[in-house]
């Protein structure tokens, strides 16, 4: 049997690779290394084969100009960033001519503007996370021979895979209750590393995706949970939540009441 001579490349130098953000001296290296690994280089090939799709899926939104209203926005929130700029400066000279006449009390609401970067880093993180999940069930809901890469049959298989590749335990949550069964799942890529997707569907062929992925935003990294977010693009609804570092999107063509009632089902088993 044949063995590698090289290690595996780093994750982080396969997704660069994956969205052609490698520096063009390092390509050849990594290629190398891919084709000693197989089963890696299909992965990061299957990824790139979903990112061209998705490009294809969405070319007429990217050559589109951007609305008017957004680059208002834009504008808007330069000179709203100038303008705090200025306060910030201002509140850190007052702040100290008034702390030595022990008025602490007033550093309060100069010095939370400073969480705002994290706070808007989040935001940012989350709002990522859940539009990857709603493309990722545009892409594979509407698959009619293809809807999974790994069957429901393989439950255990599919499990012990994907929680390896996110290097967390994951389960796969019972929505019999609520009329859906699980289709199976497949493994995806992510801006933070690799994604996880299970696929549920009723009687009626209404399906919905559960999208699983960590998040590094540093407040993540200190928070336990967030509460239900909603998200919807297009006909497709999506609540979303973190737990303990970790992103789930759960998304579908559904009314709003129906879909919470599976997000709170979701939340109710996982691991704790």
């Amino acid at each position: 049997m044949n063995h590698p001579s090289s290690p595996p490349p780093r994750p982080d130098d396969v997704h660069a690779w994956v969205d052609r953000r490698l520096p063009e001296d390092q390509r050849a290296t990594l290629e190398d290394q891919l084709r000693e690994h197989p089963a890696l280089l299909a992965d990061a090939q299957e990824w790139k084969r979903l990112n061209q799709r998705i490009s294809e899926l969405h070319a007429d939104v990217l050559d589109e100009p951007l609305p008017t209203h957004l680059l208002q926005a834009a504008s808007q929130l330069g000179q709203r960033q100038q303008q705090r700029t200025q306060w910030i400066l201002w509140g850190g000279m007052a702040a100290s001519v008034l702390f030595a006449f022990g008025m602490g009390w007033f550093l309060q609401p100069v010095l939370s503007g400073f969480n705002n970067g994290t706070y808007a880093s989040q935001q940012r993180s989350e709002k990522a996370f859940v539009m990857q999940a709603s493309v990722a069930h545009a892409v594979f809901s509407p698959e009619v021979k293809h809807p999974v890469e790994v069957s429901a049959a393989e439950q255990q298989h599919l499990v012990q895979w994907l929680s390896k590749r996110l290097g967390r335990e994951l389960k796969v949550p019972d929505l019999s209750a609520q009329g859906f069964q699980l289709m199976g799942g497949r493994l995806l890529s992510g801006d933070s590393g690799a994604r996880a997707q299970f696929m549920f569907d009723n009687a009626t062929g209404k399906r919905v995706t559960l999208y699983v992925g960590g998040l590094t935003s540093t407040t993540h990294a200190s928070s336990t949970a967030t509460s239900f977010q909603f998200s919807q693009q297009g006909k497709n609804l999506s609540f979303y939540w973190v737990d303990r570092n970790f992103g789930y999107a759960l998304t579908g063509d559904l009314d709003r009441p129906a879909l919470m009632a599976l997000s709170e089902a979701v939340y109710a088993q996982l691991p704790r």
